[in-house]
This record gives structure tokens, sequence and C-alpha cells, in this order.
């Protein structure tokens, strides 16, 4: 009996850390998809419930941060998808207006409006990139996809950014490994 109290305070003392460890960048993640800091808030909590739910399973990954990641990239895509079938909703009603979106707060908020106006999967590559600092196999990882589509991804996604703010697009060194 003591052996199971041990190893269950021990998993939860390792989310405790985990989570006060990785709060602030997975926030930082949600709200580059979201650009509604109330809505990132959500995820984020969402997410890692969802990981302290399952944290028996999860503290063994080699990255349990992946997991969260994964999550909080799943969820916002429901949201968006949410979001548009409310938005189509609301615009079928007579003398109904769509809601304006909360302004958002970034430092560079003409750079992540253009990040959120992205397909899908470029949004997600970006964010996981520049906001996680996340390899491309790590990408490949979080979204379940080739390491080669989030290549191409990320390259379309800068392309696309590089057209919509008037600037040239510069491809890192060493950026896709």
């Amino acid at each position: 009996m003591n052996d199971r109290i041990t190893v269950a305070y021990g998993l939860a003392a390792d989310f405790t850390e985990v989570y006060e460890r990785n709060y602030r960048r997975t926030l930082a993640l949600a709200h580059s998809l979201t650009g509604d800091r109330l809505s990132a808030e959500d995820l984020t909590q969402e997410a890692f419930l969802e990981a302290h739910r399952h944290w028996a399973r999860v503290a063994h990954y080699d990255d349990p941060m992946a997991y969260v990641r994964r999550a909080v990239v799943t969820r916002s895509v429901s949201r968006w998808r949410r979001l548009a079938t409310e938005r189509a909703g609301l615009a079928r009603l007579p003398g109904r207006r769509q809601d304006e979106s909360v302004p958002v707060t970034e430092t560079d908020p003409e750079f992540w409006q253009a990040v959120r106006d992205l397909p899908a999967k470029q949004r997600q590559v970006v964010s996981l990139r520049y906001v996680e600092d996340l390899t491309v196999d790590q990408i490949a990882e979080v979204l379940g996809i080739a390491g080669g589509t989030v290549k191409t991804q990320l390259f379309r996604a800068r392309q696309a950014l590089a057209a919509r703010l008037g600037c040239q697009a510069i491809e890192p060194e060493g950026d896709l490994k």
C-alpha cells in the first residue's frame, strides 16, 4: 500500500514540475494558434488537465510535453471549426452581426494575424517551430505527419507570410532539421 502512495505521489510531483516549468510556453503556443488570450488559457488548461488525467501513462513518455502540445494543437483545430460553424450560423440570422474577435496583444500583431490566416497545417508548424522551438522531427511527432510534410508546410508558410507582409522569405540555415 505504501509503495502505491509513493508512486502516486511521485507522479503527482512530476506533473506539478512539468506543469510549472512549461505552462507559459504552452500558453504562448496556444495564443499563437488562437489569437485570443482567454481561449489560449482555456486550451492550455484543458491540455494539461487531459495530461494529468492520463499522467500514469504520459509520465513514462520520452517527452510528456509532446502529449500536451498535441492536445493544444488538436483542440485549437476543433476551436477553429466550431467558430467557423458558429459564424456561418450567425451570418444566416437576419439582423445579426458577427462578433468581432478580441484584440491581440502580441509584440507583432500583424505577423501573428498573418500566421492565423494561414491554412491550419501551416499555422500549426509555424507556431510549433517558432513558439515552441521544436525541430522538424518533433513537429512531425506532435502533428502525426511525416518530416517532409513539415518541411513543405513550413516552406509554404514562409512564402505566404513573406507575400502577405511584403518582405522576402529567408530560409534560415539549419532551420529544417
